[in-house]
């Protein structure tokens, strides 16, 4: 079993038996090193789980990439680990490699009785399938899924405005694509207005950061170049560095991805070309500073405020089942976080047309498009 499956040192027997292969449920309070890309199994926890001292017991169940993506698991790390620290819970994770094991890992914590779950939090858009099905099997059980809509009474729902975030970045973008700009280890050529977007997998919520981004470009300069692609995998990151090279070599200036750990190639491309990249879900000069150098920004999803607010709803007796919790600019759910590296290098003039544009879409004066199709 290696770290990426299996990322716990000690697991709780009853799941254990339950789980029969690498990636199931195993036991929470271990620490993520986004550095060098694994999770590690500091195996550190109290061992309370089903303790009458705990306040609750959780199970998550993160998305295919694993932890250590320094993007959108680690953000919903972070978020039950808050709710850990703070709230007096127990947790438990599972980490799957396909999404083929998203059903049995989320049956796995529905039928635990030692310990017997409050909660199961299923990380990422893909198990809306899985959950849709499960759920209704599992009624007693409460569930909470982030990036989709299940309507079930048992399943509290998480969705994020990623259109207006992404709108900021593609403002940004196309602001400095058409400036002659240096900082770090990236410049841009400011005789081509040209980006580039690189999804993961394909579909409707990845489509909305495209969406985005492609709005807030044209916003800054209609006459800008937007090349897109999908790698059709989040933990890919040599896929990811070779299409954001083809887009480099093409002539675009900066890189923006929605691709999990298939972004890191995004950055590995971004200082091989001397160019510039935007991150994902975190503040990605942080959680990936090898590559601090060139990454102007990071559009940050407060996936991390989604989790632990379903838990302080469980904790409090006051589980939303059944609603739809929508977190976009207004709810600060989204943000545009300049670089800890190059962001002191964006000129003031930039920053302000883009904090104007961001109380405008709250404003409801820019009406971003959530679809490419429609951009």
């Amino acid at each position: 079993m290696d770290r990426r499956t299996f990322i716990r040192g000690s697991g709780i027997a009853g799941i254990a038996a339950l789980a029969g292969c690498t990636g199931g449920p195993t036991e929470g309070s271990g620490s993520n090193d986004s550095e060098n890309g694994n999770g590690t199994g500091d195996g550190d926890g109290d061992g309370s789980s089903g303790s009458a001292e705990v306040s609750a017991n959780v199970g998550v169940v993160y998305a295919t990439g694993g932890l250590g993506d320094g993007s959108f698991n680690d953000q919903a790390q972070q978020g039950i680990q808050q709710a850990e620290s703070e709230l007096n819970i127990s947790y438990n994770d599972a980490q799957p490699d396909e999404v083929s094991q998203f059903k049995s890992f989320q049956q796995q914590f529905a039928q635990s009785t030692n310990p017997d779950y409050d909660l199961v939090c299923c990380i990422g858009f893909l198990q809306k399938s899985a959950l849709a099905e499960n759920a209704p099997d599992y009624p007693d059980q409460n569930f909470m899924i982030v990036d989709e809509v299940v309507e079930e009474p048992n399943v509290a729902s998480y969705v994020f405005g990623e259109e207006e975030g992404s709108f900021l970045v593609g403002q940004l973008a196309g602001l400095l694509t058409t400036r002659e700009f240096s900082a770090g280890s990236g410049s841009t050529n400011p005789d081509r207005a040209s980006v580039g977007f690189v999804g993961g997998v394909e579909g409707s919520l990845i489509g909305k950061f495209e969406a985005g981004f492609i709005a807030g470009v044209a916003r800054a300069n209609a006459d800008a170049e937007v090349q897109s692609t999908y790698v059709g995998d989040f933990n890919d990151p040599a896929g990811g560095k070779e299409a954001a090279l083809a887009m480099y070599n093409s002539g675009a200036d900066i890189v923006y991805h929605a691709a999990g750990n298939t972004g890191t190639g995004v950055f590995e491309a971004a200082q091989e070309a001397g160019r510039f990249a935007i991150g994902v879900d975190q503040d990605q000069s942080k959680t990936k500073s090898n590559y601090a150098d060139v990454i102007l920004a990071s559009m940050v999803k407060r996936v991390d405020t989604a989790v632990y607010t379903s838990v302080e709803n469980v904790v409090n007796g006051e589980f939303d089942g059944g609603n739809v919790t929508t977190l976009g600019l207004e709810q600060d759910g989204v943000e545009v976080v300049y670089g800890q590296q190059l962001g002191g290098q964006i000129s003031g003039d930039v920053k302000s047309e883009i904090k104007a544009s961001q109380q405008a879409i709250i404003d409801g004066e820019i009406s971003v498009p959530a679809d490419p199709a429609n951009v």
